[in-house]
């Protein structure tokens, strides 16, 4: 994001790290509680949880740092090819798949993991300067049958979709994907709604 997008500007100055976790708090009381959140950092600081830390004075600073968490997917178009998937893991596996991937491809991509920690959301991002076959062969299947060995979900955030369809099986059950297709035919018999992008292809155009 501070390579390839204008005006974003790193919060920790020159310091980088290995982990961003970026937390957003509502509440009734303001100064109550930032005093909770700022309790909260100290101790985990103390505690060696986290190196560093910046709360956002105001609504202004607040939207600096969405936008680098936001900016991601903007910023990897902007590298190059970029191969995207959206899974749902258990929290203690989901930076697991990510070196898994950087041991896989080495030096032919960069692999960039986000998400969401509060629902195991991964957003893995594989970044290559341009689109090829040879990377593309030790991505897939390969992604999707890790996620389904460590009880994952291989469609998340962002639904299965179309490219995603014929890979539900991954994820769920033939027994499972064939009750979809029923409540879905009971809901939809003409197929109208969102079509190809919920069920494997040769089911949704029953």
């Amino acid at each position: 994001v501070l390579t390839y997008l204008e005006g974003v500007r790193n919060p920790f100055s020159s310091s980088m790290h290995n982990f961003y976790v970026l937390i957003e708090t509502t509440g009734s009381e303001e100064s109550y509680d930032r005093e909770k959140l700022e309790a909260f950092l100290l101790s985990s600081m103390e505690g060696g949880l986290i190196s560093d830390g910046v709360i956002a004075q105001d609504i202004n600073q607040a939207s600096s740092f969405w936008r680098i968490r936001e900016g991601i997917a903007e910023a990897l178009m902007k590298a190059g090819a970029v191969y995207k998937y959206d899974l749902s893991l258990p929290v203690e596996k989901m930076y697991d798949l990510v070196e898994k991937m950087r041991q896989r491809l080495g030096e032919t991509a960069k692999v960039i993991g986000y998400g969401h920690l509060g629902d195991g959301n991964l957003h893995l991002n594989i970044s290559a300067p341009r689109y090829d076959d040879m990377i593309f062969a030790q991505i897939e299947p390969y992604v999707y049958e890790w996620t389904s060995e460590h009880r994952g979900s291989i469609s998340a955030e962002h639904g299965l979709g179309l490219m995603k369809a014929n890979k539900i099986f991954y994820s769920k059950s033939p027994k499972t994907v064939q009750l979809m297709s029923s409540i879905k035919k009971l809901l939809d018999p003409n197929g109208i709604l969102n079509p190809y992008k919920v069920l494997p292809h040769s089911l949704s155009n029953h």
